[in-house]
């Protein structure tokens, strides 16, 4: 039986909630609705999603901080798409570093924002287009660090997992597949997103900030992601590939 992507729909605005629901439904989607945090935390206890449509203005906790919690905890991996009235590109910075791999301004067509979930379900499945990459599950080693490639996580020296969103697994698997080759920003976007992306100049900048964070690397002297000026970025340490043994 052919698999039917899972879509869970946090909005307090309940017109929303069913208008988005429905139109999904129709799309050949499978779709769960929640009207705040509370909600979307106690399915999420006992059922696993595709993806998360997740309402940046709610009552309580809002979106951000419920995106920062899911990149925090089991869900870490499952792709978050995230809806503000607030056409403010701090907002979208904001989400960005928490984690969240999209973003769709309200008001918004359905027939975008199914788009976009598309997308971003593509983007989350499929290794980066054009990019030639190693075999999966390897360990790719560097400095301090190891990348599993099948749980998509770092490795630090005493073997303690650290949790990576999609677009920073994308953009670090770019990196390490590619050390010590300058890449520009526009081949950083296509590499990492894709042709369909429609993101913000600041965007793959802001992806190298969260990951030199991972990294602990020293954004003024770093060791790993070094800048480029007028180029772009170059990932200096060398990698070495390992099998992965379970």
């Amino acid at each position: 039986m052919d698999h039917i992507d899972h879509i869970l729909i946090v909005d307090d605005d309940r017109e929303i909630r069913e208008l988005v629901s429905s139109y999904l439904t129709k799309n050949g989607l499978r779709t769960t609705v929640a009207a705040d945090g509370r909600h979307m935390r106690a399915f999420l206890e006992t059922n696993a999603v595709d993806l998360i449509v997740l309402d940046v203005m709610m009552p309580g906790d809002d979106g951000l901080v419920l995106c920062r919690e899911l990149r925090a905890g089991k869900h870490k991996s499952t792709p978050i798409l995230m809806l503000t009235a607030r056409n403010d590109e701090t907002d979208r910075i904001i989400g960005l570093e928490m984690g969240a791999d999209d973003y769709v301004v309200k008001p918004f067509a359905a027939r975008e924002l199914l788009a976009r979930i598309k997308a971003v379900l593509r983007r989350t499945r499929m290794l980066p287009p054009n990019l030639q990459v190693t075999e999966v599950g390897q360990l790719l080693s560097f400095g301090d660090w190891q990348l599993d490639t099948t749980g998509r996580h770092l490795l630090d020296r005493e073997g303690t997992a650290i949790a990576l969103s999609g677009a920073e697994y994308r953009l670090l698997r770019v990196f390490v597949d590619h050390p010590q080759r300058v890449l520009n920003r526009d081949q950083l976007l296509n590499l990492t997103q894709g042709r369909d992306a429609e993101l913000f100049d600041r965007s793959i900048d802001l992806l190298v900030s969260r990951l030199r964070q991972r990294l602990r690397d020293d954004a003024r002297e770093p060791a790993y992601i070094k800048t480029v000026r007028s180029e772009g970025y170059v990932f200096a340490m060398p990698v070495e590939i390992s099998e992965l043994r379970r």
